[in-house]
C-alpha cells in the first residue's frame, strides 16, 4: 500500500513538474525581445553590466513579468540585480523603479537560474515596454598569470557570452566590452567583432533563439586596486544618554594576482609608475558627518597615518596601512568613531523608537565577502525588527556588557557578496520604557553605597589583641 501511494505522488510530482515547464515556455513563448544592448563595465574589479531590452507582447494573453536568465557561475558572483522601466528620449527620459525577485523555472538549461522583473501594468498584445537593468558581479575577474612580481602589471581574464543568454527570441542584440586600458592581450572573435580603443563591440546580432550562447574570453590589462574585506564586522552600540557608538573590524585582502619575488620598499618609493602597478597603500572611508573620537588602529597598537576630512554633509578618513598591499596580502584593521545619538534616532507614530543607519561598507570601491551588522539595543528593548529593502540573513543575539542585569538585545545582520550598491539607509524598530534608562544610575549609586557601608564599618573594627 505504502509502494502504491509513493507512486503515486511521484506520479503527481512530475504531472506538476510537466505543467511548470508547459506554463514557462508558454509564457515565454509570449514574449520576445526586439533589441538589447548590454554594455560590460571591466574598468574595476568589480564588474558592471548594463543592460536595455525592448520588451514586446507577440502572444493573445497580458504579461505582468519579465525573466532574465543568469548562468550558474554568474548567480555565484551575482552581488544585485535592479531594473526600471524607462519612457521618454535622451534628456525627458524618465525612470520607474521595478521589483526585481529570484524565481525558480524548471525549464532552463545547463543549471540556467532565473531573477523575474515584475512590470507596473501588464503587456497588452502588439504592446512594448523599454527596461533597463543593472546586474553586478564580484570576484569575476581571473589573474592571469597568477602570480606577478614586483614590477610586473596585472593581466586577467574574463568570461562570457557574446549573445545575451534569454528565455526569449532575441531579433536584434549589441554587446559592448570595455576595458581600463588599450592593453588588450587577446579576445574571441565571434563575427561581427570590433575592437576601437578601450571597447570591443559584439554584434549587432539577428534572430536568435531562446537561450543562445557564444562564449568568448577576454585578456586585459587591469591594474586597479582589487580590494577585498573577507569579513567585516559592523557593531553599533544605542546609547540613549545622547552618543552612537560604531566599531568595525576589517579583514582585508589583495585579491588580485599573488605577489611572487622579494618586496623592495626603495623600489616601491622610488619608481611608483613603474613598480607595484597594482598595488594600493591608501583606503577611504566614508564615514557620517559630525564624527568625533575617531580612532584607527591593528594588533600592533594605533596607526597614526591617517587623516580625517569633515564637513556638514559628510566625513572622510583617508587610512595608510603599515605596509602596501600586494596581491595575496593581507591587513586586519578597526575602525571606531562616535555620532551624535539625534542624528540617526527617532521616534516613530506608534511610540516606539528607529535607528536609521547606513548599510553596507563604508570602504570605498571594495566587496565584502561577508559582512555582520550588529545593532547594540539599550538594555530592556522589546519587539526589535529590521526593515531592509533587500535579503539579509537575522537573528538575535544577548550581549552583556557592564551595569548589565539581563543583557542587551542585538540585531544581527549577515549578507554575503556586498558591494558599494548596497549602501544605503536600513532602520531598527524597537520599544523602550524610559524607566530602564534609571537602572544603571541606580547600580551605581547602589554600589557607591555598599561600598561607603563596608569602608565605615572596617574603619570601626577593633583590631586590638586582648587577652
Amino acid at each position: 500500500m505504502d509502494a502504491l501511494l509513493r507512486a503515486r505522488l511521484l506520479h503527481l510530482a512530475l504531472l506538476i513538474s510537466l505543467f511548470l515547464s508547459v506554463l514557462s515556455q508558454a509564457s515565454s513563448q509570449e514574449l520576445q525581445i526586439v533589441n538589447a544592448e548590454r554594455r560590460i563595465d571591466l574598468t574595476s574589479h568589480i564588474i558592471k553590466v548594463y543592460l536595455t531590452l525592448k520588451v514586446e507582447n507577440v502572444g493573445e494573453s497580458p504579461v505582468s513579468e519579465v525573466n532574465l536568465a543568469f548562468s550558474p557561475s554568474e548567480v555565484e558572483h551575482l552581488a544585485i540585480v535592479k531594473a526600471a522601466a524607462t519612457t521618454g528620449k535622451k534628456k525627458k527620459k524618465t525612470y520607474v523603479p521595478l521589483g526585481v525577485k529570484s524565481t525558480e523555472q524548471p525549464a532552463g538549461p545547463n543549471g540556467t537560474k532565473y531573477f523575474t522583473i515584475i512590470l507596473l501594468n501588464p503587456l497588452g498584445k502588439g504592446e512594448t515596454a523599454t527596461l533597463e537593468v543593472l546586474y553586478i558581479l564580484t570576484r569575476s575577474l581571473e589573474p592571469f598569470p597568477v602570480e606577478i612580481s614586483q614590477s610586473e602589471s596585472q593581466l586577467v581574464y574574463f568570461r562570457d557570452s557574446a549573445i545575451l543568454l534569454s528565455p526569449y527570441h532575441v531579433k536584434q542584440q549589441t554587446t559592448f566590452i570595455k576595458t581600463p586600458s588599450t592593453r588588450v592581450e587577446s579576445f574571441t572573435v565571434v563575427e561581427p567583432t570590433k575592437r576601437a580603443s578601450t571597447e570591443i563591440k559584439y554584434g549587432p546580432y539577428e534572430n536568435q533563439p531562446p537561450y543562445s550562447y557564444a562564449p568568448i574570453l577576454v585578456h586585459f590589462e587591469n591594474n586597479n586596486p582589487f580590494a577585498v574585506v573577507e569579513e567585516l564586522e559592523r557593531e553599533i552600540e544605542i546609547s540613549h544618554w545622547g552618543n552612537l557608538q560604531v566599531t568595525e573590524r576589517y579583514s582585508l585582502v589583495h585579491a588580485g594576482a599573488r605577489h611572487k619575488g622579494v618586496f623592495s620598499r626603495v623600489d616601491y618609493q622610488t619608481k611608483p609608475g613603474n613598480t607595484g602597478v597594482s598595488s594600493f597603500k591608501h583606503l577611504l572611508a566614508r564615514l557620517p558627518p559630525r564624527v568625533h573620537s575617531v580612532y584607527y588602529r591593528d594588533g600592533i597598537g594605533n596607526i597614526s597615518s591617517s587623516r580625517l576630512r569633515t564637513d556638514f554633509f559628510k566625513s572622510e578618513l583617508l587610512i595608510e596601512p603599515r605596509y602596501p598591499l600586494f596581491g595575496g596580502w593581507k591587513s586586519t584593521f578597526v575602525i571606531g568613531y562616535g555620532v551624535p545619538l539625534e542624528d540617526f534616532l527617532f521616534e516613530s507614530p506608534d511610540g516606539g523608537r528607529y535607528l536609521n543607519f547606513t548599510f553596507g561598507c563604508p570602504l570605498a570601491d571594495t566587496v565584502v565577502d561577508k559582512l555582520l551588522v550588529k545593532v547594540v539595543l539599550p538594555e530592556g528593548s522589546k519587539d526589535p525588527k529590521a526593515v531592509i529593502s533587500f535579503p539579509v540573513e537575522q537573528h538575535l543575539e544577548i550581549k552583556h556588557s557592564y551595569l548589565d542585569v539581563v543583557g542587551r538585545t542585538v540585531v544581527v545582520l549577515e549578507k554575503r557578496n556586498v558591494v558599494p550598491e548596497h549602501n544605503i539607509p536600513f532602520q531598527v524598530h524597537y520599544n523602550f520604557n524610559p524607566i530602564f534608562m534609571l537602572a544603571e544610575p541606580l547600580m551605581l549609586v547602589s554600589a557607591f553605597f555598599f561600598f561607603f557601608v563596608a569602608a565605615v564599618s572596617y574603619l570601626h573594627l577593633d583590631f586590638s589583641i586582648r587577652k
